[in-house]
């Protein structure tokens, strides 16, 4: 694969000097190398042209939009599922978390506020409907909590299967443009001074709930910091929406547990019990 690469920054960048070349990632959808820890090129596990050129035009909508830097596209190659673009500053809050985390919640208030208030029609363009209904994902958190029980600890059981065992939240009225996938790892900061200094990751970005915004943030960033965010946050929350943010989190809390336990980076599944206790407290 890193030879493809290779042949892709020729005929794409043919001036540009490859001086260094290594993966630096990889999820359920894409694996992701560095390039001279400046650029930053995504493979698509599954090939689909359309989906890359969408994603391209929607980062330069977004961009516009967001009041946090988002990545800038250097390339697309269509057919072979790949987009590069400039390497953002900054490292991931899931392995890099900063010292002060109440400071984030400004800025992200800021952007989730920027980012819902674009009008929902126009975005339906490059981004689709999501409306994956909530007694959905409550199944498929049974079903992998069936295959992760034995991994958490014996003190948290009741809270979560109690949490099954009780009914999902109401369906949401009013979808808005999102991120819909805004953990920690796709949030960067910078170390020393703790300043946001970009989104990445806008494969899942969706007009849906508004909820599976904050619901990352509650989970991955605690409570406090998602109360802080809500107060810097321009739209409408109400008691509907943040049981919606709850159920949001803790079905995604599972998802994550499940995957890290399985096929995916054991980190994820560590993120997952250190976060356990808030988010089904």
């Amino acid at each position: 694969m890193i030879g493809d690469i290779h042949a892709l920054l020729s005929r794409h960048l043919p001036h540009y000097e490859v001086r260094s070349l290594a993966e630096s990632g990889r999820g359920l959808d894409n694996v992701v190398y560095e390039v001279n820890g400046e650029l930053i090129v995504r493979h698509g596990r599954a090939a689909d042209p359309e989906a890359t050129r969408r994603e391209a035009e929607l980062l330069a909508v977004v961009a516009e939009l967001s009041t946090l830097p988002v990545p800038e596209v250097v390339f697309i190659d269509p057919e072979a599922a790949v987009i590069a673009y400039a390497k953002l500053p900054g490292r991931s809050l899931d392995r890099h978390p900063v010292a002060e985390p109440a400071r984030l919640a400004e800025p992200l208030g800021g952007f989730l506020s920027a980012l819902h208030g674009a009008e929902p029609g126009t975005m339906l363009d490059l981004a689709p409907l999501d409306a994956y209904p909530a007694p959905t994902l409550l199944h498929d958190a049974e079903l992998e909590y069936l295959d992760v029980a034995a991994h958490v600890p014996e003190r948290h059981r009741p809270l979560i299967e109690s949490f099954l065992g009780a009914a999902p939240p109401p369906e949401p009225t009013s979808p808005r443009f999102c991120h819909n996938d805004l953990g920690a790892e796709h949030l960067l900061a910078d170390p020393a001074s703790g300043e946001l200094t970009g989104v990445i990751d806008w494969t899942d970005a969706a007009v849906t709930d508004p909820a599976h915004d904050f619901a990352l943030i509650y989970r991955d960033l605690g409570p406090e910091v998602f109360e802080r965010t809500l107060f810097h946050y321009d739209g409408r929350l109400d008691d509907a929406g943040r049981a919606r943010v709850l159920f949001y989190a803790r079905c995604a809390l599972i998802e994550d547990l499940a995957y890290g336990l399985s096929t995916g980076p054991r980190h994820y599944a560590d993120a997952a019990l250190a976060h356990l206790a808030h988010t089904f407290a």
